[in-house]
């Protein structure tokens, strides 16, 4: 059983999601969880000092393109029992939401719905107004989540195959239900 796990260019709850895929594989270990970082998502694991935390205990894999590695194919070739992007951009939820497959991780999610494979994404952007998110030296930001990143992640959520999540938490349940309670 394999789970691919893309991480885009968000910092927001990095770190909280970083903990959530060490407890998960903790809880699962027959689930091998392969991790595909976008070129913004290394970057951003890189500033947030993430990489060899991720490389100890997964296979990560960083985008060249958006057929390598070559994820999408493994994705429609029924390799894996779904596809998980979290955190993910707006960036990346406006591509998926509009169909536009022109990264890895994009592509991927469109290759994976044709294939009926579920797709579940954890946007940054998901409720408009004023957030409070973490830098990587621990100093708060404030951003305006913008009524039209909301508009695409409402977009994401009529789609069939595709579920999103509002928080790193709510990655159990999808575990869960795929593998059973633990």
């Amino acid at each position: 059983m394999k789970v691919a796990w893309g991480i885009t260019g968000s910092g927001d709850r990095i770190r909280e999601t970083v903990e959530v895929m060490k407890k998960v594989k903790e809880l699962y270990p027959d689930v091998e969880i392969r991790v595909y970082l976008s070129k913004a998502g290394q970057q951003v694991v890189l500033f947030y000092k993430l990489m060899e935390e991720l490389k100890a205990n997964f296979k990560v894999w960083t985008e060249v393109n958006a057929n390598a590695p070559f994820l999408a194919g493994m994705l429609q070739s029924g390799k894996f029992e779904f596809l998980l992007i979290a955190p993910a951009t707006s960036n990346t939820v406006a591509k998926i939401s509009l169909g536009i497959g022109d990264t890895l991780l994009t592509n991927s999610a469109i290759m994976a719905l044709k294939a009926f494979v579920p797709v579940y994404i954890m946007p940054s952007d998901y409720k408009e107004g004023i957030v409070e998110t973490e830098l990587p030296d621990g100093r708060k930001m404030k951003l305006r989540i913008r009524k039209e990143d909301v508009e695409h992640v409402e977009r994401l959520r009529k789609m069939d195959g595709v579920f999103v999540l509002e928080k790193p938490e709510e990655i159990f349940a999808v575990f869960e239900k795929h593998f059973g309670k633990k």
